[in-house]
């Protein structure tokens, strides 16, 4: 057996296995971003399909991975926060608690061993998350970017639904999903669509540059977001799974400076994953767009989606910003690690 024929297997576990489990599909009215069967992005990206993601995956060097490490987990965060307050801390992967103004967000969470649509085929997990599912403060919102596997997490979600009993906030098409699971909280939003989540809180959903799909059959049958959430020390945004895009940009005309922007920097390589996966450099570039006060990665070191090494991305991006002129606030936390966000500059 060739060398490659493990690792391309569990690389591509998520597109092989998804095969049989298409999820619904949204049904809704033509606009800009939908032409009555699929999504598209604000710009076209070309879709890869199962054998050109095979030989990208096959061309280029994989960074090393380190087998699965046990690490003591981070302290509990605080119940909440107060007024005018925001806090962040880095869980794993693309799952972050947000809380601010004393409402609790969770983005993307998944505590779950692999991002697979069965427990034993896909990528495993390389170390626990940084937060005990038992140490979270009281949730009162998730957001849920797109519905791949390592972002739509259903073993997670329903044990979330189960100890807290949150809102849950998707976008076109996934809401389905959710009730159809039993969720009783679930909003579902169309990009620059918003929903009140507290007295004079919003989350809304902005354009990313991605795709969705939880089969080979239902390929942009659902939208993808990224989320801005308002606080009264100003916007903090999520962004989910994206490429660089022109959402930046628009994004920084109608919110104003960020406050926080989470953003992913990891599964970048190879370089055909870039349109739909920013690395480092794009990151970086984001933040600029955005006018971020203060910036944090995500979407790195758990699970080995890509070619890219399992600390590849995080000092990349460290390498960056020690070469600004001025360094940005852009902060690579660890797992578990919660900070205290400044005002805006």
């Amino acid at each position: 057996m060739s060398k490659r024929l493990p690792l391309m297997l569990l690389l591509s576990a998520p597109w092989l296995g998804g095969c049989l489990f298409a999820g619904p599909r949204h049904q809704g009215p033509v606009t800009d971003h939908f032409d009555g069967e699929r999504f598209e992005n604000l710009e076209p990206v070309k879709r890869l399909g199962p054998d050109e993601v095979f030989k990208a995956l096959r061309t280029g060097p994989r960074g090393p991975w380190r087998e699965y490490e046990e690490f003591a987990p981070g302290e509990p965060p605080p119940k909440r926060v107060g007024a005018g307050q925001l806090r962040v801390t880095f869980i794993n992967h693309a799952t972050v608690l947000i809380q601010a103004d004393g409402l609790n967000v969770l983005t993307d969470p998944i505590y779950s061993n692999r991002p697979s649509p069965v427990p034993f085929v896909g990528p495993e997990r390389v170390r626990p998350p940084g937060i005990r599912f038992e140490d979270l403060p009281p949730i009162d919102v998730v957001v849920v970017s797109h519905n791949h596997y390592d972002h739509m997490d259903m073993p997670t979600l329903r044990r979330l639904e189960g100890a807290h009993h949150p809102r849950f906030i998707v976008g076109l098409g996934n809401k389905a999903l959710l009730e159809g699971e039993g969720f009783q909280r679930v909003v579902e939003l169309d990009w620059w669509q918003s929903t009140e989540v507290a007295p004079g809180q919003e989350v809304t959903a902005v354009p990313a540059q991605h795709r969705s799909n939880r089969g080979l059959t239902d390929v942009s049958a659902t939208l993808w977001a990224g989320y801005v959430i308002s606080t009264s020390g100003g916007p903090v945004f999520f962004a989910g799974d994206t490429g660089f895009g022109p959402h930046f940009a628009m994004m920084a005309e109608r919110f104003g400076p960020m406050r926080l922007s989470v953003l992913p920097i990891g599964a970048y390589r190879p370089t055909a994953f870039r349109p739909v996966h920013m690395g480092p450099v794009e990151a970086l570039q984001a933040h600029k767009v955005l006018r971020s006060s203060t910036s944090v990665a995500m979407h790195y070191g758990t699970f080995a989606l890509a070619l890219d090494g399992q600390d590849e991305a995080k000092y990349h991006l460290l390498w960056l910003l020690a070469r600004e002129p001025q360094r940005p606030r852009f902060w690579a936390l660890g797992f578990g690690e919660g900070r205290d966000v400044p005002a805006l500059d």
